[in-house]
């Protein structure tokens, strides 16, 4: 395993104990579909990262935005979310999240993001909440 894909394990307290997150964050390494914040002036420090695919019926998808506990509440998700948008090639950006998921509602919100439907079963009681943005693409 790459320094760099420990540093995003070290980060995600769900890849931490999740041999499956594991393999994704690596998957997604390999793919070039991952993308890094670092600590402004560092360069070398980890903050967060985010995974931007096609796999959402050959739609750009954002499957995981992570940022470490210790950066939070300082926009690094906004941040990371945006920069996602920027490599977007497609009319429109999709993005999931669960209904509890209060934190990451409100940045998609921010963000423009508008509610497009919801998947129930995934996790009981707990419907996958399904956003879209239009992009400039």
């Amino acid at each position: 395993m790459s320094a760099d894909i420990a540093a995003l394990i070290e980060l995600d307290s769900i890849a931490q104990r999740s041999l499956q997150r594991q393999a994704f964050i690596e998957n997604a390494v390999i793919a070039a579909q991952c993308w890094l914040a670092t600590e402004p002036g560092d360069g070398a420090s980890p903050v967060g990262y985010g995974v931007l695919n096609q796999n959402f019926f050959e739609h750009y998808f954002v499957p995981l935005i992570v940022v470490g506990e210790e950066s939070r509440r300082r926009r690094i998700g906004i941040a990371i979310l945006r920069e996602l948008e920027t490599q977007c090639r497609g009319p429109k950006l999709f993005t999931s999240t669960n209904a509890s998921n209060t934190p990451m509602r409100a940045l998609l919100s921010q963000c423009g993001f508008v509610e497009s439907g919801y998947i129930d079963n995934l996790d009981e009681g707990d419907p996958e909440l399904i956003f879209v943005k239009r992009t400039s693409a």
